[in-house]
């Protein structure tokens, strides 16, 4: 990663309290890069919060490769389920590639899952969708978009994109 090389002159700050609110931060926060160490479940707060850099799509629509320090929560988180994440590495590297929400039994209750490559994946027993992106530092430049190989099959239970 390069140094930081300016503040974020257009910091966003997106909340979400339904699916589809939820998708456009899923949207926002695709190829983020999130260290193991920089998530944290706050039981007694009942949050669930990380800290990672995301690739600025908008930015990339005038031509500008740029990455952005950012923040996720999510509020009313009653149990965090985790799968292919090393706890015991914190210095890991995790590349978000969706945030998505399957409603409980009982509106408005349900799962908030985060699906990573290589198949991580959190998920979050949630009261409801409640959740807060805010670009929290600089920007910086970087070499190259996100790409993905999408050549080979989905694995079962991957999000499954348009």
């Amino acid at each position: 990663m390069e140094p930081p090389s300016r503040p974020c002159a257009h910091a966003l700050r997106l909340h979400a309290l339904d699916s589809d609110d939820l998708s456009l931060l899923s949207a926002h926060l695709q190829d983020a890069l999130i260290r193991v160490g920089d998530i944290a479940f706050l039981p007694d707060k009942r949050r669930f919060a990380m800290v990672g850099s995301r690739f600025d799509w908008a930015a990339e629509l005038d031509g500008r490769l740029e990455r952005c320090r950012c923040g996720l929560h999510f509020e009313g988180v009653q149990r965090v389920r985790c799968q292919r994440v090393s706890r015991d590495r914190p210095d890991a590297i995790l590349e978000l590639l969706a945030v998505t929400f399957e409603p409980g039994a009982e509106p408005p209750s349900g799962v908030v899952r985060l699906y990573f490559a290589g198949g991580a994946s959190i998920a979050l027993d949630v009261e409801c969708v409640e959740a807060q992106l805010c670009d929290v530092g600089p920007r910086w430049k970087v070499g190259a978009r996100p790409a993905h190989d999408l050549s080979g099959e989905l694995d079962e239970g991957a999000p499954r994109g348009p």
